[in-house]
């Protein structure tokens, strides 16, 4: 979310091949016992055909956004801001999520709303190997492990794990509230692959 605040635009890439085992339907928050994964299940095709990222459809058997919603509430709950983004966060658990990418973009314009991020975004059109913009499609790689030096805030479980790097913006924005924005900007990023 560093690299979205410090960026003109933004072109969200949603015509590659969906990969497993990467930020595109998971996300970690600081919890009591560490870091926590929320994994938004998909469904993958039957016939095991790649899938692009537009047509990913989530799993609706089981309530996940539930179970997801109350993992945020028992993470958050203490933390100073959590109330004060309660009510317009509560609306992308309610509303039951059935394709990623929809849900990507909503959970997007709801945290940009809510930080005061203003940066242009669009859709790719199609795949281009080699784009003519600054290319930061690595970062939805979940495996890559980069470690960022990114500058400590307080975290609610701080305490208990120090602190926990590489979580969602979440965690930022329920302990930091109106900082977020300042922070994202002022955080130096080293981008390159």
């Amino acid at each position: 979310m560093a690299a979205v605040a410090q960026a003109n635009a933004v072109v969200f890439e949603v015509h590659d091949n969906y990969q497993k085992q990467t930020y595109r339907n998971r996300a970690y928050i600081a919890h009591s016992n560490g870091r926590l994964l929320l994994n938004v299940p998909i469904k993958h095709s039957k016939d095991g055909t790649r899938q692009q990222t537009k047509d990913v459809v989530t799993e609706t058997a089981f309530p996940w956004q539930d179970q997801h919603w109350k993992s945020l509430q028992t993470a958050y709950r203490t933390s100073p801001y959590f109330e004060f983004y309660e009510d317009e966060l509560a609306a992308l658990f309610d509303d039951r999520a059935t394709q990623l990418l929809a849900h990507n973009i909503r959970i997007f314009e709801v945290l940009s709303e809510l930080i005061e991020l203003n940066v242009p975004t669009t859709m790719s059109m199609d795949y281009e190997t080699d784009p003519k913009i600054t290319d930061l499609r690595q970062l939805a790689v979940a495996k890559a492990k980069k470690k960022h030096s990114i500058t400590p805030y307080i975290q609610v479980f701080q305490e208990a794990h120090g602190f926990l790097h590489n979580l969602s913006v979440l965690d930022l924005l329920f302990n930091e509230g109106p900082n977020t924005l300042n922070y994202l900007e002022t955080l130096k990023l080293n981008l390159s692959v």
